[in-house]
Parts: structure tokens; C-alpha cells; sequence
């Protein structure tokens, strides 16, 4: 995977991704289909937080419930367009996530898929604005990325989830 992608910090000093290409583009509609079969290119990939020097997985389960959960299928406009882009810098997002917290199985339906349970963490990226084929900011995003603890005792990431655009300050 080409990457074209920084990690910089911002004036909280709190880590963002910028991603300086944006991949999937469209007017209308994301075509997830194209996205799964980008980001089953992270399957069996290892990646270590910064905060918690835990290491994370990507497991075969996650180019799927990335591409096809029920919080994609609810995302509209920029927000589809920025999960999706997201998909270009999976190890970075993971590498600086923070603000671990415990999450339950809601409805338990996932009990097999995670015997030791849930956890989710902040992370933020940033997406490249255009004028005339320049760069003149880029719009920040947080989003929560769901991890499970497996019965082989490894944290594999399963979704990213309430990807959101920031308002408060533009880089």
C-alpha cells in the first residue's frame, strides 16, 4: 500500500493522521465493495498503540464489519467519504488511539467473537480540502475504534465507529 500520511500534533497536543490523498472519491456514494478489498491488505497485520503499548490485529473479520456494519451503512456524505478514506491509515490511527475504555456487548451478540470483551479508543485523522488543485486545510475527524479481546488473548480491531467531523478547529 502506497501511504502518503503524517503524524502531527496539534496545538492541545493531542495526534492526528493526516492523510494527504483521498482515495475514494464520488458525488454520490462510496462504493464499499472497492474499500473491503482495500483493507483486507491490514489482514494479519500487528500494530502497537503509543499510550498503551498494546498490540492490535487485524483479524479476517474486520474488512467486512469495516465496509458493511451497521454504523457504515447509517454514514452519509462527508462523514461515509472520511470513514472511508480512513481505511488508508489503519496502523497510524491504532499506533496513536488513547482513552481505552471498556464496552459492552450489547445485545450479546458478539460473545463468541470476543470472550474477554470490548474495548474502545479515540483517534483522530485529518482529510485534505482542495482549491484548484491545492491543499488549503484539512478537516479533522474523530472516530472510536472497537476492539475485542479474542480467547487466543490477542486484541484484534473490529470496526471504527462514529466517525465525526470536528468543527471546533481545522488544521
Amino acid at each position: 500500500m502506497n501511504k502518503n500520511i503524517d503524524i502531527v500534533t496539534d496545538s492541545d497536543g493531542k495526534k492526528i493522521v493526516l492523510i494527504h490523498d483521498i482515495r475514494f472519491k464520488g458525488k454520490r456514494q462510496i462504493d464499499w465493495g472497492d474499500v473491503e478489498e482495500y483493507v483486507k491488505g491490514y489482514v494479519d497485520q500487528c500494530y502497537e498503540m503509543i499510550e498503551t503499548a498494546e498490540k492490535i490485529y487485524i483479524g479476517k473479520d474486520f474488512p467486512d464489519e469495516f465496509s458493511h456494519s451497521k454504523d457504515t451503512k447509517i454514514l452519509k456524505g462527508t462523514n461515509a467519504k472520511a470513514k472511508a478514506n480512513s481505511s488508508q491509515a489503519i496502523g497510524e490511527l491504532i499506533h496513536i488511539a488513547t482513552n481505552k475504555t471498556s464496552a459492552p456487548d450489547y445485545n450479546s451478540k458478539h460473545k463468541k467473537k470476543a470472550k474477554y470483551g470490548w474495548y474502545r479508543y479515540d483517534t483522530k485523522f485529518g482529510l485534505p480540502v482542495y482549491e484548484h488543485e491545492s491543499v488549503i486545510r484539512y478537516n479533522v475527524f474523530s472516530v472510536r475504534m472497537l476492539v475485542r479481546h479474542d480467547s487466543d488473548g490477542k486484541l484484534y480491531l473490529y470496526d471504527i465507529l462514529r466517525t465525526k467531523k470536528e468543527t471546533s478547529k481545522p488544521l
